[in-house]
């Protein structure tokens, strides 16, 4: 589906006129019950809090908040309320499992969610099995925790590397580049980009060539200048970037110095499209440019859902919402359905009815896929366009999103084994 910034109501206008309601029980409200006596249902989040890349742990507090709200409103959960606690995994994986421990044994959370990191992500995976509880990833996008390491209480709700780079390498065919390189973080997300870039874009142009000549800056470098260098002397015809967060603001601050987006070469940022990225850049954003983002808040104007959730947000916080805030407000009602279906907060009866369970979201219906656990859901790509002094951020032109079932491999090619 095509979508443009002119389907989209600008915030002036969603702060003046509103936008139309939720049809009845889109959502589905709870009636109270002997249930509210047992106090809330509490979820445990875990996200970075803490560095470069904290943003994002911002994003997804104020998606959690917002739709808590919202549930609450409307009667909660089984007649209880919902609340949550949040740790900072700090972007490491000891971090993060002792903080989803001290959530279950400790704040006693009926349910995990978040991540930021895949290299976290597979840290952690292991683990959830011993804890008992439902785990929703919201952000970490590493094909293993719903391929080779899926278990039966951890779960998707957001875009995986395969779905992306599947995305990616049909945009990049229309770019007419034949040569590719990358430059991305050197840890799992940055080498397993790569990878999936070159086979789904290799099934679909035999002609494709991928240069030796690649950059993995670690994660967290300050100083990106050898790498940009590094690409530009090696003269690709397209360059593959997944670097993130505070790493692609500063790539994209320092390239800009260098003129690495003013070389005759084709340039798709995986993630530059992230409302953290462009929100920190402003209209140092190069326009023209690919990127590509988990879910984009103008991509679903036809969706009251989103359109409830885009105003409700940028009501409060004066920003378009990001695919972690949109990634976390999606996984509260996600759980919200599978408490109702299972009728309990029982551990393994909750991740029992998350298995094939279809919601409603703000990027549309969204079903989690019995046979691993990954949401069957597609990315949006657009071209960097004019910046948006209501919204603060370059809008994407040119929008194609992705449905899930034209980018989502088969389970047989995942790994995975429930």
């Amino acid at each position: 589906m095509n979508t443009s910034h002119d389907a989209f109501p600008s915030r002036r206008d969603v702060l003046k006129f509103g936008l139309a309601p939720l049809a009845t029980g889109t959502l589905g409200f709870a009636a109270p019950s002997a249930l509210a006596q047992q106090g809330p249902i509490r979820l445990g989040a875990i996200y970075i809090l803490s560095g470069g890349a904290a943003t994002y742990g911002q994003f997804a507090r104020q998606g959690l908040e917002l739709a808590l709200s919202e549930i609450n409103a409307a009667g909660g959960v089984l007649g209880r309320q919902l609340e949550y606690s949040m740790e900072d995994s700090q972007g490491k994986v000891d971090i993060a499992i002792n903080a989803a421990r001290k959530l279950v044994f400790q704040n006693r959370v009926d349910a995990l969610m978040g991540l930021d990191s895949s290299g976290v992500a597979n840290g952690l995976v292991s683990v959830v099995p011993e804890l008992r509880k439902p785990f929703v990833i919201t952000h970490a996008a590493s094909p293993d925790v719903t391929g080779k390491l899926c278990n039966s209480y951890t779960y998707r709700v957001s875009v995986n590397i395969n779905q992306h780079m599947s995305a990616a390498s049909q945009i990049a065919v229309g770019t007419g580049a034949r040569r590719w390189t990358t430059i991305g973080p050197d840890y799992a997300f940055g080498h397993q980009s790569w990878e999936y870039f070159q086979q789904y874009l290799k099934q679909r142009q035999g002609n494709a060539e991928f240069m030796s000549q690649v950059a993995f800056p670690k994660f967290g470098a300050e100083d990106f200048t050898p790498f940009i260098q590094s690409v530009m002397q090696a003269k690709p015809e397209g360059v593959l970037v997944s670097l993130w967060g505070g790493d692609l603001v500063n790539f994209v601050r320092q390239a800009r110095n260098l003129g690495f987006f003013e070389q005759k070469m084709q340039i798709l940022l995986t993630l530059g499209a992230a409302t953290e990225v462009l929100s920190a850049l402003g209209e140092q954003m190069p326009q023209g440019v690919w990127a590509g983002t988990r879910y984009w808040f103008a991509a679903h104007a036809d969706n009251p859902i989103n359109q409830r959730f885009v105003k409700s947000y940028v009501e409060r916080h004066k920003t378009p919402p990001s695919y972690n805030a949109e990634g976390a407000y999606a996984a509260a009602y996600l759980y919200k359905a599978a408490f109702e279906k299972a009728g309990s907060t029982d551990g393994a009866a909750v991740a029992k009815a998350l298995s094939g369970l279809a919601f409603e979201a703000p990027n549309g219906r969204v079903v989690m896929r019995p046979g691993d656990h990954q949401a069957v859901v597609g990315p949006t790509w657009g071209k960097l366009g004019a910046f948006d002094k209501n919204y603060g951020v370059r809008m994407l032109e040119s929008v194609r999103t992705f449905t899930g079932e034209e980018v989502t491999p088969p389970v047989a090619e995942t790994g995975c084994k429930l």
